[in-house]
């Protein structure tokens, strides 16, 4: 099943959109918002995939879906944790600057919590107030829980695990360094982030969804141009499980909770320069999520960073892909604007 939210006052009004993107069928005379439906799950997704399964057969009334009218899925969520699964992207921060990797970082995920009450949509812009900010696209994973209790394990956290999707985490990277100094972790440097159009259910992806973890090409282009083309299932250090019971150690989670992967980043077996991350698109490897990690390549290889950080009039495309080429959950398009 795969559920989207359109703009009504502050919390959107809750669609069912078919397999294909093609068509969505009205869902709020079940349950009028996405918060709703987490809320109590358990009572509205059974009456949800029924309407999906006649949404597919065209046993409905169904209105034609455009992303670029969809809205976040939750337009605002009442907790927003980010963590770093893909070690590998922490490990290169580290090398870029000389400095080794802490052991713990393998056995203890790193995690922060971001900004809920302004979630923007796909097609929203990135709104950079100055570009002297280091504008940064983060191309992650996301997950929204139901109700967690405290304590729970990894393994009982993926039962616990409604939506799947994407989002945009956009860090200004000029202005990380000084919050990281004081600390107490981020809040200017994270801005307002951008999530997928659809978001879809465990059952709803299939194989692509397993141990955790979601297995999709991970299509990431930068004004038109392939930026990276990762494997999300592969390289990731934690499972959403244990992020999710790491988040859950000392209190229980709400329902509507999103929880992010942090960075994708994928190691690349064919370089033989030996580095922890791989080459640009452009040189036959993978490329990479975000604009930093590119940079962190470029002074390990050369010294010092050539790829310049997004500005006003760039535009950026973020999509999973299935085997045929299909944008699982829609794209998240978008163009850097001045505030």
């Amino acid at each position: 099943m795969k559920l989207a939210s359109l703009p009504q006052r502050r919390d959107g009004r809750l669609i069912v959109v078919s397999d294909d993107l093609a068509w969505y069928a009205d869902a709020d005379h079940i349950v009028p918002t996405m918060q709703g439906l987490l809320d109590e799950w358990d009572r509205f997704a059974p009456y949800l995939e029924a309407l999906a399964v006649e949404l597919q057969h065209g046993a409905i009334p169904q209105k034609r879906f455009h992303e670029r009218e969809a809205a976040a899925p939750l337009p605002r969520a009442f907790q927003w944790a980010d963590g770093s699964a893909y070690v590998n992207h922490v490990e290169l921060v580290r090398k870029a600057r000389g400095s080794e990797l802490p052991a713990s970082f393998w056995t203890d995920p790193l995690m922060y919590q971001g900004g809920s009450d302004d979630l923007r949509g796909a097609r929203e812009p990135i709104t950079l107030g100055d570009e002297s900010w280091g504008c940064d696209l983060e191309a992650e994973v996301v997950v929204v829980t139901g109700d967690v209790p405290q304590g729970v394990s990894p393994n009982e956290a993926v039962g616990h695990i409604r939506l799947i999707g994407l989002v945009n985490d956009v860090s200004l990277r000029g202005l990380i360094p000084d919050e990281l100094a004081k600390g107490f972790g981020f809040v200017q440097s994270k801005p307002a982030s951008h999530f997928s159009p659809v978001f879809a259910t465990p059952e709803g992806l299939g194989a692509a969804w397993a141990g955790g973890k979601l297995h999709l090409p991970l299509h990431v282009d930068v004004n038109g141009r392939p930026f990276g083309r990762l494997a999300t299932g592969e390289d990731m250090t934690f499972d959403f499980g244990q992020l999710i019971a790491h988040l859950a150690k000392t209190r229980r989670i709400g329902a509507g909770t999103i929880i992010g992967s942090g960075t994708v980043s994928n190691r690349d077996a064919d370089d033989k320069a030996g580095y922890t991350a791989g080459r640009p698109v452009r040189e036959g490897g993978r490329g990479y999520a975000c604009i930093a990690e590119q940079r962190m390549v470029e002074t390990i290889r050369s010294g010092a960073a050539i790829t310049p950080f997004l500005k006003y009039g760039d535009t950026v495309r973020i999509a999973a892909k299935d085997a045929k080429g299909h944008a699982v959950f829609g794209a998240i398009e978008q163009t850097v604007q001045p505030a």
